[in-house]
């Protein structure tokens, strides 16, 4: 175990890649409490009851709450309706991220609603399976497979490279 390299990590979608990504940081103790938003309610649940967030938020705007890393994992085309839901409830500081498998659509929906002092960094992890929803997720999934991360010029690099750290820590290649 490692100390956090986040206090607080909000998972915007509870599928395949976040619950994944949920299992792999409590496994190296990479973060310090993660909270899961998912438009589904029994996606809520099952996320809840298999324990690997430590707490549902009922909106995307109430996880993203004291987050210090947000990490968009739900389909490309809603990106930009979530960035505008969370943007005003963003902490200064905070990196916001995402796992979509496209990424000038993601830029372009999400960028512009991210407010001054909040660093996005856009990701996409190449892992996958044909399963999805949350019960779908397991700690692995990340090991020795590639994650691309494309900042934007002018991004601060000690995100980027927090963000880094965070993907190497789940076993993926960077």
């Amino acid at each position: 175990m490692t100390a956090p390299i986040y206090n607080r990590v909000a998972l915007i979608g509870l599928g395949l890649i976040a619950s994944s990504m949920a299992h792999a940081m409590k496994a190296k103790g990479l973060a310090g409490e993660i909270v899961g938003y998912a438009k589904s309610a029994v996606s809520r649940r099952i996320a809840a009851e298999i324990g690997f967030i430590d707490r549902a938020a009922e909106t995307a705007a109430e996880a993203v709450v004291g987050a210090d890393l947000v990490v968009l994992a739900v389909p490309v085309g809603a990106m930009g309706d979530i960035a505008v839901e969370i943007g005003p409830h963003l902490m200064p500081g905070a990196t916001v991220t995402d796992v979509g498998s496209v990424k000038q659509a993601v830029i372009d929906a999400v960028a512009p609603h991210i407010p001054e002092g909040v660093h996005f960094v856009a990701g996409h992890p190449i892992a996958g399976t044909e399963h999805s929803g949350p019960r779908s997720g397991f700690a692995t999934l990340f090991h020795n497979r590639w994650w691309l991360l494309t900042p934007a010029e002018g991004t601060d690099p000690a995100a980027t490279a927090r963000l880094r750290k965070l993907c190497e820590g789940m076993g993926a290649k960077v």
